[in-house]
């Protein structure tokens, strides 16, 4: 079940006032296989608010039919933009971009004022989400042809190959912050086999310009063997590790770089400053960066990599800090 399809009829009309016959317990369980967040009252205005505004977006799909209609595509780099928390949009040589987890607040308030401000309307070719929690899935910002949401297996277009894997969201918060008891407050187990939706996750690997990027998401520190052999080879890991070990831990994120032994790591899912509050008990990702081997501090929110260039490289830290792309 979507989160979207918690209906304000479940309520009397009262703001937290729940419908005959509805027991605050069978709410919260509802709400825990809908996604973190929708268990807080939904009504009049923001249930409007979850609703898809994509028919209103402006542009068309242009560029998506000039990418079908080239049929090659030369040699070239590999962009790499930032938008914070953990939206990276990637673009092949041949110009073909692809969007994941845009964020946005929890539309219900039970979590809190994350964002300074609401996800850019970004132009991109495609959007894609790794899991429904509120920081993961706002996929109806970004101005997109197409929204593969929660992919699985592989789809190809243009200079692009991109494969979902399906696991697990980490399920113990291993930081101060125990986020993940709240799931329990709800009536649900958060781990898995029995978890709800909402803590299912895709992982993507995205093959452009001779580069293979493994885009983590919040997936769990230990999936099963088959995961490891299926990913393969991996040159750009994207990991979820910030100062206050939301998501990993910093021992978790150092076990998943040596087991994949990827040519470049780029920190996600920290507090940065241009896009986030405190309020996300968040803090930032440089006490792990700098205790890495090798790391460069970037000045800005966009990398530009070469295949050969990334080929000489191994587990180079790079860390975009409080740079984010805005608009």
């Amino acid at each position: 079940m979507d989160r979207k399809e918690l209906k304000p009829a479940i309520f009397t009309g009262q703001e937290g006032a729940l419908a005959p016959g509805l027991s605050r317990r069978s709410f919260f369980a509802a709400a825990g296989s809908a996604g973190l967040g929708a268990a807080a009252t939904l009504i009049g205005p923001r249930a409007a608010q979850a609703q898809s505004t994509d028919w209103t977006q402006p542009g068309n799909n242009n560029h998506v039919i000039e990418l079908q209609e080239a049929g090659s595509f030369a040699d070239g780099a590999v962009g790499i933009d930032y938008y914070g928390h953990c939206a990276i949009k990637i673009t092949s040589p041949g110009g073909a971009s692809v969007l994941f987890d845009p964020w946005r607040d929890d539309p219900s308030g039970a979590w809190g004022l994350w964002f300074k401000n609401p996800f850019p309307e970004t132009l991109v070719d495609i959007t894609m989400s790794t899991h429904t929690h509120f920081d993961h899935d706002a996929i109806d910002r970004p101005q997109s042809t197409m929204v593969l949401d929660r992919m699985v297996g592989s789809f190809e277009f243009a200079d692009l190959k991109i494969t979902g894997f399906a696991d697990k969201h980490a399920c113990v918060a291993p930081g101060w912050y125990s986020w993940t008891d709240a799931l329990a407050e709800f009536g649900v187990d958060a781990c898995p086999p029995n978890n709800p939706g909402h803590m299912d996750m895709v992982t993507y690997l995205v093959e452009t310009g001779g580069i293979r990027t493994l885009i983590w998401g919040d997936n769990r520190p230990n999936p099963a063997e088959g995961f490891w052999d299926a990913v393969g080879q991996v040159d750009v890991l994207t990991l979820p590790v910030d100062g206050s070990m939301h998501i990993l831990s910093y021992e978790q994120g150092n076990a998943i770089v040596e087991r994949l032994k990827p040519k470049i790591v780029i920190p996600t899912h920290y507090l940065n400053e241009t896009t986030s509050y405190t309020l996300t008990t968040l803090q930032p990702a440089d006490e792990w960066v700098t205790a890495q081997k090798s790391y460069r501090m970037l000045d800005g929110p966009s990398l530009s990599l070469a295949a050969a260039e990334v080929a000489g490289m191994d587990r180079e830290f790079m860390y975009f800090g409080h740079h984010s792309l805005t608009a």
